[in-house]
């Protein structure tokens, strides 16, 4: 193989292990440390499960309603690169116990690329404007998934790309119960099926 060929193959495999990664990463994220204070650190908990959570349910209020609790929808300012640094420490051990510098190209474009698509579709979610990544498909599968979340706060925690919800048994498809839910173009039916 040549240099580029290397180049190539390792940044992708970089990429795809690390996408596959983040998704954990995020799950360990929201569930662990913005859903329950960690030990003195109250900082994402409060932000999150009482800030967010408080200002944007399930129901009609999944959607902004007041222009001010627009702050509340994204994270900090510093957030993304101190989250995309924290996740790429698994890629640096590997890349240094392997010798495959090159996986580090393909690990921070996912990183990055995972943060960047985490903030813009959960802005999207919670301030739908029509636009064009709101007629997807997958981003109407993933509104339904986080609305779920916004009804089950133990349930649903990733955004993104919901593998570790898969794997690790939190992945919830519909609510159990009949609720009074957020309705729009791209928000999915997310009741119980009739039987």
């Amino acid at each position: 193989m040549s240099f580029i060929e290397h180049l190539i193959f390792w940044s992708a495999v970089g990429f795809t292990g690390a996408a596959i990664f983040a998704s954990f990463f995020e799950w360990t994220l929201h569930r662990y440390f913005m859903h329950r204070p960690f030990f003195n650190f109250r900082y994402a908990f409060q932000a999150h499960a009482v800030v967010h959570h408080h200002t944007f349910k399930a129901d009609h209020t999944y959607h902004l309603i007041h222009d001010h609790d627009k702050k509340t929808i994204p994270m900090a300012w510093w957030n993304g690169p101190l989250l995309i640094f924290l996740g790429m420490i698994p890629a640096l051990a590997l890349a240094w116990s392997i010798g495959r510098w090159e996986l580090m190209i393909g690990s921070f474009l996912a990183f990055a690329s995972y943060y960047g698509a985490y903030e813009y579709m959960h802005w999207c979610m919670h301030l739908p404007k029509a636009r064009r990544v709101e007629r997807s498909w997958i981003f109407y599968r993933l509104n339904g998934h986080h609305l779920l979340h916004h009804r089950y706060m133990h349930k649903n925690f990733n955004v993104v790309m919901p593998v570790a919800d898969l794997c690790l048994g939190t992945l919830l498809l519909r609510s159990k119960i009949k609720f009074p839910q957020a309705r729009g173009v791209a928000v999915p039916d997310v009741q119980p099926r009739n039987k």
